[in-house]
């Protein structure tokens, strides 16, 4: 069995279809939700699925060593985050080797880095007059959005959008592919403990 452990700190969304979708699978699962933040509406969504979820603060996640040994305690093999903004720290990307991936709402390498999340990702694209955004699904390494790309799916990006409707775009296509992207990477990848 590979037990996934998802990280996030917004509302949700990503991480409840990831949950739903692991739900009817065999081979995986959604063990348990880590958050930064405890009043996050992912909380009521993981909950209200019946996984668990672990609220951790800076301290614990950057300066010790109490959120790796967690994940290894409650036997985790993949690390998805699903709107979760921090660097992971190297103890646990060490401990997770091209078992950490992430997503992002823009076809990376633009409009990658830090502070680019959400509304400025959208924003910037607009601003830039792109043609054309998307998702990325990655891996994480120890640099914002700069692990080796795993999936591309692109939208058109008209003269009238603006970032609420470019932000509907994205999210169709996350909802559409993040799930489906991850059981194909989850359940035939070799090195599956």
């Amino acid at each position: 069995m590979n037990n996934i452990a998802i990280f996030a700190s917004g509302s949700g969304t990503n991480a409840q279809r990831l949950i739903e979708h692991f739900l009817q699978m065999t081979g995986a699962k959604v063990r348990i939700l880590l958050t930064n933040r405890k009043n996050a509406g992912v909380t009521e969504r993981a909950k209200s699925l019946g996984v668990p979820v672990k609220v951790f603060d800076k301290e614990e996640f950057y300066a010790s060593d109490i959120i790796v040994d967690y994940l290894l305690k409650e036997n985790i093999n993949w690390i998805i985050l699903a709107g979760f903004l921090w660097l992971i720290p190297s103890n646990i990307l060490k401990s997770f080797p091209k078992k950490i991936v992430n997503i992002h709402p823009a076809l990376l390498p633009k409009y990658g880095g830090k502070g680019m999340y959400g509304m400025n990702v959208h924003r910037a694209v607009i601003e830039a007059k792109e043609k054309e955004s998307g998702i990325t699904i990655h891996y994480v390494n120890e640099e914002y959005d700069r692990g080796d790309i795993i999936f591309q799916s692109v939208c058109r990006v008209c003269e009238t959008d603006t970032p609420e409707t470019l932000a509907g775009k994205i999210h169709e296509l996350e909802y559409k592919y993040f799930p489906v992207v991850m059981e194909n990477l989850i359940l035939n990848n070799n090195n599956n403990v």
